[in-house]
């Protein structure tokens, strides 16, 4: 059974950084796509930044682009998301997923259970 565990997440100030890291267990975690989505209360659910599962291609979203990085160690099973300059907009529960190919990242298969991260002024 695969399992997506999230860390990192926890209240920063405008303007500060935080990283996110996502456990993968249970399954061949170097042939996965993963990604990080956000929701926050009231909003849909936004795909943040997505990565290949050879770290090679990775994606963002407009909202982050610059401020955001996407990363990983396949030797650590585990995805990494930096994010620098954030801003109170970003304050959202962050969730890891992961899919069988790039095509699917939009349905994941797989989901952490989120970790908070809050922007304060």
């Amino acid at each position: 059974q695969v399992q997506l565990a999230e860390s990192g997440g926890g209240l920063v100030q405008l303007g500060g950084t935080l990283r996110l890291s996502c456990v993968v267990s249970g399954s061949i975690f170097s042939v996965f796509p993963v990604a990080w989505y956000r929701q926050a209360p009231g909003k849909e659910r936004e795909l943040v930044a997505t990565i290949g599962s050879g770290g090679l291609t990775s994606s963002y979203a407009d909202s982050v682009k610059g401020r955001f990085t996407i990363s990983r160690e396949n030797t650590k099973n585990t995805v990494y998301l930096q994010m620098n300059d954030l801003k109170a907009d970003d304050t959202a529960m962050y969730y890891c997923a992961g899919a069988r190919s790039m095509k699917q990242i939009s349905t994941p298969d797989y989901w952490g259970r989120g970790t908070q991260v809050t922007v304060s002024s």
